[in-house]
């Protein structure tokens, strides 16, 4: 009689940045859950309440507005992937700056410092970690999840447009990237959440939340199951497309 375990499929990898708190955290619970080993990537040194089994020994520390720094961590990453294969990358982490007393930046505000560091976090770092992972994607046949936002497509009140146009420039190169990695067999889609009930809510979401269909926040899980779904099986023929997590916001 055949050993069960060699029945049972080798157990996959994800890379998952902007970890630590919100949309990254419910991932990590998410994609953890299901079996999957989990390298976290942050600005900040591993967290001991977080729930990932592995815990400090698959956390990069990393500042993605850095590009040496993040060229750095592409090869740290290559070596704590001992078969050469990565499953799934989720561009999770970024940033949006606020003027004084949380004011949203707009674009007559915005100085060119601030401009450079959101792109270079913001969609910059997402394309440097899929081109530097390429090989071990191809290998696992992977999928890349990028995360833009609902204020890629329409002017938000409180997304300051650094922030916005950083992630409407993710959405067109989720699409480019799902062009060129799709030939070589990696999916990349993305998703853009709308008002999630995450600590990065502005004062006045309520008067948002008015007009939403659903007339409530989002939660965290509700976008991570997406993730999961987009870096899995059943979503297998599902390539440069941006899934809108909203409640309706949009229509």
């Amino acid at each position: 009689m055949p050993n069960s375990q060699n029945n049972n499929p080798p157990r996959r990898t994800l890379l998952l940045t902007g970890a630590s708190r919100g949309i990254g955290h419910a991932t990590v619970k998410r994609f953890s859950a299901a079996g999957w080993r989990v390298i976290t990537c942050s600005r900040h040194a591993f967290p001991e309440n977080c729930p990932w089994e592995m815990g400090p020994e698959d956390h990069i520390q990393l500042d993605l507005a850095d590009a040496a720094n993040t060229e750095a961590a592409i090869a740290e990453i290559k070596t704590r992937l001992p078969d050469g294969e990565l499953h799934a990358l989720v561009n999770n982490a970024a940033i949006s700056p606020k003027a004084e007393g949380g004011a949203r930046l707009s674009s007559i505000e915005t100085n060119l410092a601030t401009w450079q560091h959101v792109f270079a976090v913001n969609f910059f770092a997402p394309i440097m970690l899929a081109r530097g992972l390429i090989d071990e994607l191809k290998a696992a046949k992977g999928s890349v999840v990028n995360v833009t936002s609902i204020a890629g497509s329409r002017v938000h009140p409180f997304a300051g447009t650094a922030y916005s146009t950083s992630k409407a420039a993710l959405a067109a190169l989720t699409r480019e990237m799902a062009a060129d990695f799709g030939k070589v067999g990696v999916r990349v889609n993305a998703i853009a959440p709308g008002e999630i009930d995450t600590v990065m809510l502005s004062p006045g979401t309520d008067k948002i939340v008015e007009a939403i269909p659903m007339h409530r926040l989002g939660t965290t899980d509700e976008v991570a199951k997406i993730i999961y779904v987009l870096c899995t099986e059943t979503s297998s023929y599902v390539n440069g497309a941006e899934i809108h997590i909203n409640g309706g916001q949009h229509v």
